[in-house]
């Protein structure tokens, strides 16, 4: 599978989704804490048209903290017009950015992750193509997840399966549901976290809330 195809398809998608939605709507709280909608679209196009001297300089304003600098950058795309927002997915669509040590899991996860923190709280189902979740459910439970998306240790101890979708991985304590809402409660979606059940999903709901 072309995952960077894969990548292309979800910015679309996105990009066609946000096209559609109300001014009303694009300023819901996400899921992301402290960024409406308009602003996880905006992450979503932020590093695909951030020069990387733009983004040095932007690290070094917020004494080399990623998160104070990646919403600065942040805010600074969201106050662009709605088209432009949608334009810029479609136009980089293809753009084959990873953050740095990390493949193209990286970004098919954070695509479908913010697409799902924009899609929930709206009230938009999407069914997503069984291999490309598997993908993300895959890394998701490896080492290098943990550079940022999943907390560390989240995953010790506990057995995962899909309900709907046949995956499963890890030891320990069970835990099934929804292949999107295991994906989002690893990534830290607590919301997701009432869509599970077995009694791993109750050491996931405590690991999270002593975070």
């Amino acid at each position: 599978m072309d995952l960077f195809a894969e990548i292309a398809d979800e910015r679309r998608g996105v990009a066609d989704l946000v096209a559609e939605l109300t001014e009303e709507q694009l300023q819901t709280q996400s899921l992301c804490s402290g960024w409406d909608v308009r602003s996880v679209a905006a992450h979503l196009l932020m590093p695909l048209v951030t020069p990387t001297p733009k983004f040095v300089i932007a690290m070094a304003r917020a004494g080399m903290n990623f998160n104070k600098a990646n919403m600065q950058l942040t805010a600074s795309v969201a106050a662009r017009p709605t088209e432009q927002l949608v334009a810029g997915l479609r136009d980089h669509a293809g753009s084959r950015f990873t953050p740095p040590g990390l493949g193209p899991e990286a970004p098919l996860t954070d695509v479908l992750v913010h697409g799902q923190d924009i899609r929930r709280p709206l009230g938009i189902e999407r069914t997503f193509p069984p291999d490309r979740i598997r993908v993300v459910l895959d890394f998701l439970v490896t080492p290098a997840a943990t550079r940022g998306l999943v907390p560390k240790g989240v995953v010790d101890g506990v057995a995962l399966s899909a309900t709907d979708l046949d995956w499963s991985a890890g030891s320990g304590a069970q835990v099934s549901g929804p292949a999107e809402a295991i994906m989002l409660s690893l990534t830290g979606r607590t919301v997701a976290l009432a869509d599970l059940s077995g009694p791993g999903a109750q050491v996931l709901s405590g690991r999270f809330a002593q975070r």
